[in-house]
C-alpha cells in the first residue's frame, strides 16, 4: 500500500519524537511531568480554556526539546572537533529549552497551584 508523501511526513515526525523519547533523559523528564500535570488537571477539573493553556505549554517544552535535538545532532554531524560556534549553537539551544521549561513551571504554577491550594485546605479540615 503507497502511502502518499503527507502523510509520510507524519511517519517519519513520528519516528523523530520516539527517539527523542529513547535517546533524551530530557526529553522523558518533561514527559513525565507533563503526565504528572495532565493527571493534576484531571484531579482539580481544570475548564477548557485552562486546559488550553496547558496543552500549549506542554506542546511549547517539547517542541523546544525536539529542537534542541535536532540542532545537537546537526552540530555533532558538522564537526566533532571542540569548535566555539558549535559549542554556542548547543548552549542556546538548550537555553531555549530552559526557558520553555521554567515558563511550563510558572504556567502550572498559577493555573494548577490555586485548585491544589484549595484541595490542600478541604482535606486538612
Amino acid at each position: 500500500m503507497r502511502i502518499g508523501k503527507f502523510l509520510l511526513s507524519f511517519v517519519f515526525a513520528w519516528q523523530g519524537i520516539v527517539h527523542a523519547f529513547r535517546s533524551q533523559r530530557n526529553f522523558r523528564v518533561h514527559t513525565a511531568i507533563a503526565l504528572g500535570a495532565v493527571a493534576v488537571g484531571l484531579g482539580v477539573g481544570l475548564d477548557a480554556t485552562r486546559w488550553a493553556i496547558i496543552a500549549v505549554t506542554i506542546g511549547l517544552v517539547f517542541s523546544a526539546e525536539l529542537v534542541n535535538t535536532a540542532l545537537e545532532a546537526a552540530v555533532d554531524l558538522a564537526t566533532d572537533d571542540l569548535k566555539p560556534l558549535a559549542k554556542v549553537a548547543k548552549d542556546t539551544a538548550a537555553g531555549a529549552v530552559v526557558v520553555a521549561a521554567a515558563s511550563a513551571v510558572a504556567v502550572g504554577v498559577f493555573i494548577l497551584g490555586p485548585p491544589l491550594l484549595r484541595l490542600a485546605g478541604r482535606l486538612l479540615r
